[in-house]
């Protein structure tokens, strides 16, 4: 990994150097644009209104539009705020960390000790997690001042960006405050499914199967060409539902849920947890939807036979008619 800022941690007297890593990244395959006809690729030019001409990027300036006038900001104009030209991550308070609501976190970077000395770096880790608190601090990163999370995973320090408050949307829907009867029998029943399906959360189990898929797509067209059919390669799209169909009962589709729920997980066998019972499920379902195929794909040649077998009785009575004729012309 490469880090993408340095500086240091403060809060009271205590200073801790430290460098900024991205936690995370995007596994998603990147996709661009081309001209159907011949596969020539699509791209964008910067070109300017007023000129006409294609602008290199040396020659680009951000700027602000109020409507009737444009404020143009330079990079000099940029570096001269005093929040960018800081290099300080400061602690602003300490807080219980289940005071964060988790719709708050954006962004998530790792900090590595950037010091000879990484005691003051464990110090803080460790008092983090004694207290079971969380750091909110405040600091500049690209161009914008960020509130963030100081929080320990594990053995390192890490922060999450915050949005701001104003930036977290109030779920304000007329149908929230309606008045909704909820029988105990139905809350039993609901709880019984969520037990059903109670496991402990391992990521591990879970995977992108759209990008494995466009993955597989890529690399068979590479094999094969652009002769591809890919309803043959990846099977045929399920039929889209139509609406407005038999709506269930509340208890009953609970019941069938949580029946449903059982079987999976007595079928993949006792240890199994919920996700890894629900991929067994999701198996024998399209197990028993290939049997189905292949007992339809029978059934369908069976009136092939049974007009194979009408032909030759044609051919027979045929037969027989022309040798009762040619008995008569004898006769």
């Amino acid at each position: 990994m490469r880090s993408i800022w340095k500086g240091a941690i403060t809060f009271g007297l205590v200073n801790v150097p430290v460098k900024v890593y991205s936690a995370t990244e995007d596994h998603d395959i990147s996709l661009h644009q081309v001209h159907d006809k011949d596969g020539g690729r699509i791209r964008y030019q910067r070109r300017c209104e007023v000129c006409g001409k294609v602008i290199t990027y040396e020659h680009i300036d951000k700027a602000y539009d109020n409507g009737d006038k444009t404020v143009i900001l330079t990079d000099e104009d940029l570096k001269s705020l005093p929040e960018e030209r800081s290099r300080e991550i400061e602690v602003v308070e300490f807080v219980p960390s289940d005071q964060i609501d988790p719709i708050m976190f954006d962004r998530s970077y790792f900090l590595e000790p950037d010091s000879k000395s990484s005691k003051a770096y464990v110090l803080l880790r460790r008092t983090l997690e004694a207290t079971d608190r969380t750091a909110i601090v405040h600091f500049a990163l690209r161009q914008k001042t960020r509130l963030a999370a100081l929080r320990v995973r594990g053995d390192v320090l890490m922060i999450q960006t915050l949005l701001w408050n104003d930036e977290v949307r109030e779920a304000d829907f007329p149908s929230l405050g309606e008045e909704v009867r909820v029988s105990d029998k139905e809350l039993e029943m609901s709880s019984a499914l969520v037990d059903s399906f109670a496991s402990d959360f391992t990521p591990d189990e879970f995977h992108d199967e759209y990008q494995a898929e466009l993955r597989a797509l890529i690399d068979a067209k590479l094999e094969q060409g652009d002769a591809v059919d890919t309803e043959q390669t990846f099977g045929e799209e399920p039929e889209e539902k139509e609406e407005g169909g038999e709506v269930l009962d509340l208890m009953e589709a609970l019941r069938r849920s949580v029946e449903r729920s059982r079987d999976a997980k007595k079928e993949a066998g006792p240890g199994t947890t919920a996700t890894a019972a629900k991929g067994t499920a999701a198996k024998s379902a399209a197990a028993k939807g290939a049997a189905a195929k292949g007992a339809a794909a029978k059934g369908a040649k069976k009136p092939a036979a049974s007009r194979t077998t009408t032909t030759k009785d044609a051919g027979a009575d045929e037969s027989a008619e022309a040798q009762t004729r040619k008995k008569k012309s004898t006769a």
